[in-house]
């Protein structure tokens, strides 16, 4: 029979009742794995790489085929093999969740961060994009609560492309719900993401956006601001919401 301590663990865990969990005795460690178990339920991504879902051509203009294709096939299929290495090199239990494992990754290798990192936002990335839609923009509660968050669907979009413009060399810009369930806008250093217990930008990624050279650079070279203004004609509006709805 499982102990008191080993029970309320496990409640934890299983409930992701993280915000009672400090209180409970409990170490930031297992904070961090209650909250990873939670989203777990909300977006499972595994260790291999998924299936583009659209053709490489299917996001131009705003992104070309050459460049698509690159992404998929040579730098993310590489962040995806790196971190199956990792994990069998670093004893990764067969159980643990890609989620599971970000909210740990100071236990582990840089090698483990830059690829668990760069493999759950890349997969995350395509899910984020689908094919050109004008006039572009959420609905429902999802809209009014960023015009709440943020003053203004314009303000948001503004907001949310100065975190990529101004992310100093590689990153990726985030729109996340926070611990609190308030919407946050916020940048991360090469493949580092906020479900890492290393990020000062903790919460749920919603939305992502990779600001990596390798995402732009056949077609607008260092125009960085032009490509994220183009790239927001491509957002996947219903999986954002589909992801916000699930918190």
């Amino acid at each position: 029979m499982k102990n008191s301590g080993n029970s309320r663990r496990d409640f934890l865990l299983n409930t992701g009742k993280a915000g009672i969990a400090l209180g409970l005795g409990l170490s930031a460690a297992e904070v961090a794995m209650a909250n990873a178990n939670m989203h777990t339920k909300t977006l499972n991504i595994p260790f291999d790489q998924q299936p583009l879902p659209y053709a490489y051509n299917a996001l131009e203009p705003s992104i070309d085929a050459m460049t698509m294709e690159i992404h998929y096939t040579k730098h993310a299929a590489t962040y995806s093999k790196n971190l199956k290495d990792a994990a069998q090199a670093e004893g990764v239990a067969a159980n643990t969740s890609l989620q599971q494992l970000l909210a740990g990754i100071s236990k582990y290798s840089p090698k483990m961060r830059n690829n668990a990192g760069g493999h759950f936002n890349h997969e995350l990335f395509w899910k984020n994009m689908r094919p050109h839609t004008d006039g572009n923009k959420p609905s429902g509660k999802l809209l009014s609560d960023i015009e709440a968050s943020f003053g203004s669907f314009d303000a948001f979009k503004t907001q949310f492309s100065d975190a990529g413009k101004n992310r100093f060399g590689s990153g990726w810009s985030w729109l996340i719900i926070g611990p609190d369930k308030k919407l946050k806008i916020g940048s991360t250093p090469n493949q580092d993401n906020p479900l890492m217990d290393i990020s000062e930008l903790k919460g749920y990624p919603l939305l992502g956006l990779d600001v990596w050279e390798h995402a732009y650079y056949l077609k607008y070279q260092n125009r960085r601001p032009e490509y994220i203004d183009n790239w927001w004609t491509l957002v996947n509006w219903d999986f954002v919401q589909q992801q916000y709805s699930s918190q």
